[in-house]
């Protein structure tokens, strides 16, 4: 396999988390999203991912080769295909759960944060870096509120119980930007414990942008 990605990207960070877990192996793959313009544009890159976005996973065996992107699609093919220590709980409703967890991070949060949002705003729509901040505050704060009620009512040392999940996997990318923007977490005491016990295990600590090869 291969990972096309970037360092500080949450949705490539996401996806080696869950290769981590499974202890799966990959080819790490740089596509640099600031330099060159974003290498992401490259006719290359489009090739493999017409969206310009990271991470592009590709699986290939004797037959077939697999390009997928979206880092959600990929995590799922991922518990698909090699179901050893999975990411998902067996249980159908808890299954149900821990997506809607995930999802909440994945489809409502970093959307409105990624880097070619705040980039649209500021170059594109003439948004103060002052603005630029308050928006991105905004998104995590209204988020992190209705996550920090679900885990008040699903989390045990992780998300959903004992055991780490898919919303893990979409919780520390998360929690590492907000932390980054310095975005206040006093109010959100289940996510900031579970985001410590998450960087306590390996699988998630050697997944971390500085540890990537191409931290810079």
């Amino acid at each position: 396999m291969k990972l096309y990605g970037y360092w500080r990207s949450s949705a490539a960070y996401r996806v080696r988390i869950a290769l981590n877990l499974k202890q799966l192996s990959a080819e790490h793959i740089s596509v640099h999203l600031v330099n060159n313009g974003g290498e992401q544009h490259f006719a290359a890159y489009h090739q493999l991912n017409p969206q310009h976005l990271v991470p592009t996973l590709v699986d290939k065996n004797a037959d077939t080769e697999l390009n997928l992107s979206q880092s959600l699609a990929i995590i799922e093919y991922l518990e698909e295909k090699y179901p050893q220590c999975p990411v998902l709980p067996n249980d159908a409703e808890q299954r149900a759960i821990v997506r809607s967890m995930a999802q909440a991070i994945a489809c409502e949060i970093h959307p409105l944060d990624n880097l070619r949002v705040l980039q649209y705003l500021v170059n594109e729509m003439g948004v103060s870096e002052a603005d630029k901040m308050r928006w991105y505050h905004h998104w995590i704060i209204v988020g992190f509120t209705a996550l920090e009620q679900q885990l008040s009512q699903h989390s045990g040392r992780f998300c959903f119980g004992d055991s780490p999940t898919l919303a893990d996997i979409c919780l520390v990318p998360q929690v590492y930007n907000a932390k980054r923007f310095n975005v206040p977490l006093d109010d959100f005491p289940h996510i900031v414990r579970i985001y410590h016990e998450c960087n306590q295990l390996a699988a998630f600590a050697a997944a971390a942008p500085e540890q990537q090869h191409d931290a810079s």
